[in-house]
């Protein structure tokens, strides 16, 4: 019975996500609320929307609830969706294109984000510090940072850019998400880089200097696309 009722949500929610009901970028409806509205468990809610997650439909923030994401030619058809990145050239491409694009979004971020959206920066800092040596872990922090920064640009196809993206667009070469002997995983002083360039991005942001916050991005965002080499890095 459960697995029909999740089953039943998923399929309502995807179809309200590819019909763009819910727009990419736009906020799912709380727990609480989808509990109330479906007649359904918390668990059946968590279970569907864990489900819309591996779909790439859906992306969930720690503490701030669950986005639309721009749904895959597959989810919808055949219809335009953002282009994923797979190969090593097409990992470049989309770092140049990231560069221009979010080098703006942190200028314009400085130049008016506001102390809520500073506090999601330092929310994702700070996840993305607690997740210490856990690539997997850094991976959606890290997406979450880029997205917090567009969103503190105040610019709406900025935020649609980034969210269609996913978390996609931080990508991990696989051998650097298994974990070492024990079941932790091993140590990526690249997450310690990564950490110090996102720190000045926000800091450059919290000052008011657009300059410098589209100076420090592109820092970064340059960093990351000489941190790939021969293969795909964190960015």
């Amino acid at each position: 019975m459960t697995r029909n009722l999740t089953a039943t949500l998923v399929d309502e929610l995807r179809a309200r996500i590819v019909d763009g009901s819910f727009a990419p970028g736009e906020k799912l409806p709380s727990e609480n609320t989808l509990i109330a509205e479906h007649g359904v468990s918390r668990t059946v809610v968590r279970e569907a929307i864990t489900r819309l997650q591996a779909e790439g439909l859906v992306h969930t923030r720690r503490g701030a609830g669950s986005y639309a994401l721009i749904p895959p030619a597959s989810a919808e058809g055949g219809a335009a969706a953002a282009r994923a990145a797979k190969t090593l050239d097409e990992r470049r491409h989309l770092l140049a294109f990231r560069a221009a694009i979010e080098s703006e979004a942190a200028a314009l971020a400085a130049g008016q984000r506001t102390g809520p959206q500073l506090a999601l920066l330092d929310a994702a800092l700070d996840a993305f510090d607690a997740a210490g040596g856990n690539p997997a872990s850094a991976m959606a922090c890290d997406f979450d940072f880029h997205r917090s920064v567009a969103e503190a640009s105040g610019n709406p196809y900025i935020v649609d850019a980034i969210t269609g993206f996913g978390p996609a667009m931080i990508a991990m070469p696989p051998h650097r998400l298994d974990t070492a002997p024990g079941g932790r995983p091993p140590a990526e002083p690249r997450l310690a880089r990564v950490a110090a360039e996102h720190r000045s991005i926000r800091d450059a942001i919290a000052a008011g200097d657009p300059l410098a916050a589209a100076a420090a991005m592109r820092t970064h965002l340059t960093n990351s696309l000489r941190r790939l080499g021969a293969e795909s890095g964190q960015a």
